[in-house]
């Protein structure tokens, strides 16, 4: 997230969003957000929400993703939103929209659904 240049905006149990300020270097051949760059923050904001409802001694990996990319993502930048709709001992499942925002206007761009698995750390 740091080489996107991407930073955590909001934090609470089971919801995580994530600003992504727009920069040529993240777009595609029309000047909009790449998809790539969409993906990534939602990935990000879905796993971090899955990983606030998950125990201290534990990481979070995504097995599954599915994104749908429903506008043109073009702006000052874009917010990606993740919300756990299924906390589990094991799969967590997150849902995720990204927004695109220029100015007062707030477009949705992305949404998707992903399946997150916890992964306990090695205590030794």
């Amino acid at each position: 997230m740091a080489h996107l240049g991407a930073e955590i905006a909001g934090i609470g149990p089971g919801t995580v969003t994530i600003r992504l300020p727009f920069r040529p270097e993240l777009t595609q051949q029309h000047g909009y957000f790449h998809g790539g760059s969409t993906a990534a923050i939602a990935d990000a904001a879905g796993g971090y929400a899955g990983s606030t409802l998950m125990p201290d001694n534990s990481s979070v990996l995504t097995v599954e993703f599915k994104l749908n990319l429903l506008n043109p993502a073009q702006g000052d930048c874009l917010e990606a939103v993740g919300r756990v709709i299924k906390p589990g001992r094991t799969l967590t499942i997150s849902q995720i929209d990204v927004w695109s925002l220029s100015g007062d206007r707030r477009v949705h761009v992305a949404t998707g659904v992903q399946t997150l698995i916890c992964v306990p750390q090695n205590t030794a």
